[in-house]
């Protein structure tokens, strides 16, 4: 077996005797699963959000990479859904079907409804899954789910939105904001990642999509706070240039900032660099967000 060396996965520091640690805890409870192990590791390492619950999906891809390179030696993967995993979608709505145009002016107000129990979350990745381009995946880290909903001439599903944890790295994103390493390790998770937004096919309403991200920008912020324990800040999206302009983005005030480099978020070992460049969009959410960043 190699040589243990202290090492970082998504902002955090590992000792030699952290690593030590955990060798000997997957070899002593060979009848854990692998989700087990990680929710036991971090609360043996105090690997918590800020809201206190544990880092359990981090840790999780942590162990896996530790294993992939001989490092520790995990038990065989159970039947679960783990991180990018497809997952069993529902039927068709018939909110689907739905057929909207004319101006955002005659369906206002557009509000974000989020998602908090099971068949919301069945029927949210039932309609990702279908008409996303890049379908539903369990997302990275912390999440959360909104329906955008118009409210005229009655109250109706138009679209869908999830945020999630933002890129560990993404050089213009760094440069714009102005933190060094250390900064972006201390205040990442004052920064959160618009990572699915979707307006159904059906819907041709003008100004609806910059009218859910301007939306989003009033909820999420007390939305996130309340769940995870943080108040974000900054908002970052992705988007691909090869499908899209972003002029929704624009139109609500974000600001193009960059591209990526294309690796995607699990590409450690950059072998993948420049596959898939996606246009960087940020907007802050109060005004001295770099003073809260360490910028």
């Amino acid at each position: 077996m190699n040589t243990l060396k202290g090492r970082t996965f998504s902002g955090r520091r590992f000792t030699p005797a952290e690593l030590v640690e955990i060798r000997e805890i997957v070899a002593n409870f060979p009848g854990l699963s692998r989700t087990e192990l990680a929710k036991t590791i971090c609360e043996l390492l105090d690997w918590t959000r800020p809201s206190g619950a544990l880092k359990s999906r981090e840790c999780l891809d942590f162990l896996e990479a530790v294993d992939a390179e001989g490092l520790i030696r995990l038990p065989e993967r159970r039947s679960t859904r783990p991180f990018g995993s497809k997952t069993e979608i529902p039927p068709p709505r018939e909110e689907e079907a739905v057929t909207l145009t004319g101006s955002v002016d005659q369906f206002s107000p557009v509000v974000l409804n989020r998602i908090c129990d099971r068949s919301g979350r069945d029927m949210w990745r039932g309609m990702v899954e279908r008409h996303h381009y890049l379908g539903y995946r369990v997302p990275f880290g912390a999440s959360l789910r909104y329906f955008i909903q118009v409210s005229r001439p009655k109250p109706l599903i138009v679209g869908c939105m999830q945020f999630s944890s933002p890129a560990w790295r993404m050089a213009d994103r760094d440069q714009w904001v102005g933190w060094d390493d250390a900064q972006r390790k201390n205040h990442l998770q004052r920064l959160v990642n618009n990572s699915r937004f979707l307006i159904l096919p059906g819907i041709q309403v003008r100004n609806l999509a910059s009218a859910a991200l301007a939306e989003a920008c009033r909820v999420l912020p007390g939305d996130w706070e309340a769940h995870y324990g943080v108040r974000p800040v900054l908002l970052e999206s992705l988007v691909d240039g090869n499908r899209f302009s972003g002029t929704c983005y624009r139109a609500a005030n974000w600001t193009e900032v960059g591209v990526t480099s294309g690796r995607g978020r699990m590409d450690r070992a950059n072998v993948r660099s420049g596959a898939a460049p996606k246009k960087l969009f940020l907007i802050p959410l109060i005004k001295n967000f770099r003073h809260f960043l360490g910028g």
